[in-house]
């Protein structure tokens, strides 16, 4: 039998605990969900909640996942809980990816996108109301520091939630604010053992090189970087709060639904393009341009980076009607006269009528005209400081270029002759155009630009 836990070494958000709840803990087996586990029967009563264990096995490990399993079905069973589990192949879940036609995910993708599946099918069924994780301050500051890593925006930094609400039910994290050595002295004191994953030593796993390597490395700097990084989580997760109230007040304002029509008015456009009044949105300032564009792909299923949110902010300030800007998703903006279109992009259409003109960010790349265009400036200190971006398009007539080691520029017509090329391909010929000179064209060595360098490749 269980030994009675101490209830006061862990910290508990029990605000999140209403009396009555049916409470599904999942049950690992390694030492925070063990914990969790501890504390909350310990305290059902008291609370007025009614525990459960739930437990899924991932079918990765083989016999190691099967004593998890066993192990965490007679806690369970000790404590009295009734124990619900189920079990997956996450490995081949892992290969086909989240939808048909998906590229594959990884290991720790797919084994989150099951379990939480899973978590949802029990609230489903109308057993339990919630599910609580052992989410901890230590894996508070392992998320935030990898997503920032990945170069997130706010929203990423705030890291896990203490609720994520589902259709089913919600998920919540009643010890975020308990740090992992909390979590192990509390089970020393009750002697209660847990289960080791060998995987989450093993440095392949982005996480375990988190928490082994660079997080005790910038604890020598700081040795409250945990701390810390669990705080920006908060500030990020509250400003978040303010900044979405902010944007539903004005989306109806900047996003409008279909296209001008003459005289006045709007017609419906028999798409799912997205326009942004781009006079009210110069009016904004840059965080709210920034976010508001963010919010405007978001519709269409698209989430920006910052060059390609920076490439569309350019293109809506400064960009001329009839410009285009190939975006990831995949997505094409077009600037109108006194609009930015974002829609879905067409291969047939853009076969049959190509884009007029791209906009290549400096420093930056984007994919246009079937080529993969990259910007940089030419001295590195001044990376750091974005120039006005770059014009992808066709060679028009009038078009020159200066070649390296000639005399003086010359015309593109000449050049193409000499290249021999003909037909169709003359007449879509890529260039880049920056400050009304061309930096670059497709096939010819010219002279280098003393501040910009672009380099291009074939789809």
């Amino acid at each position: 039998m269980a030994h009675p836990a101490p209830i006061s070494s862990i910290p508990l958000e029990t605000s999140l605990l209403q009396p009555g709840l049916r409470l599904a803990v999942g049950l690992s087996g390694g030492a925070d969900s063990v914990a969790l586990m501890r504390v909350l029967a310990a305290r059902a009563t008291e609370l007025g909640i009614v525990l459960h264990a739930a437990h899924l096995h991932h079918g990765l490990r083989d016999a190691e996942a099967d004593r998890d399993q066993q192990f965490a079905a007679d806690l369970a069973h000790s404590l009295g809980i009734q124990f619900h589990t189920h079990r997956v192949d996450t490995a081949a879940e892992a290969s086909r990816g989240p939808e048909t036609g998906k590229p594959g995910e990884s290991i720790e993708e797919a084994a989150r996108r099951l379990r939480y599946a899973w978590f949802r099918e029990l609230m489903a069924s109308r057993q339990i109301d919630a599910v609580a994780t052992a989410h901890t301050l230590d894996d508070q500051a392992e998320t935030v520091l990898g997503k920032f890593l990945r170069g997130a925006w706010t929203e990423g930094l705030s890291g896990i939630h203490p609720v994520v609400q589902f259709p089913e039910g919600r998920i919540l994290r009643p010890v975020l604010s308990a740090t992992r050595s909390q979590i192990e002295s509390y089970l020393a004191s009750l002697g209660q053992t847990w289960c080791e994953d060998a995987t989450n030593r093993d440095p392949a796993y982005t996480r375990n090189r988190l928490r082994h390597q660079l997080l005790p490395e910038l604890e020598q700097w700081n040795p409250r970087i945990r701390e810390h990084l669990s705080h920006m989580a908060d500030l990020a997760r509250d400003e978040e709060t303010w900044w979405e109230a902010e944007i539903a007040r004005l989306v109806p304002q900047l996003l409008l639904a279909g296209r001008p029509v003459r005289g006045g008015g709007r017609a419906a456009s028999g798409d799912s393009a997205v326009a942004v009044d781009t006079v009210r949105l110069a009016a904004q300032p840059v965080a709210m341009q920034r976010r508001l564009l963010r919010h405007a792909a978001g519709k269409l299923g698209v989430s920006l980076s910052f060059d390609a949110t920076e490439s569309l902010r350019q293109l809506g300030l400064q960009g001329r009607s009839g410009q285009q800007l190939a975006l990831p998703g995949p997505l094409t903006a077009e600037r109108t006269p006194r609009e930015l279109r974002l829609a879905p992009h067409s291969t047939k259409a853009a076969q049959s009528s190509p884009p007029a003109e791209f906009l290549l960010p400096i420093p930056g790349e984007i994919t246009a005209l079937g080529r993969r265009f990259r910007a940089h400036a030419a001295n590195p200190t001044q990376e750091s400081n974005p120039a006005s971006p770059a014009t992808i398009r066709y060679w028009r007539p009038g078009d020159r270029v200066t070649l390296r080691y000639s005399s003086g520029p010359r015309k593109i017509k000449e050049v193409l002759e000499r290249l021999k090329v003909t037909g169709v391909a003359r007449a879509q010929w890529p260039v880049v155009e920056w400050q009304g000179q061309i930096v670059w064209m497709k096939g010819a060595n010219l002279a280098p630009h003393p501040e910009i360098t672009i380099t291009s490749e074939e789809e």
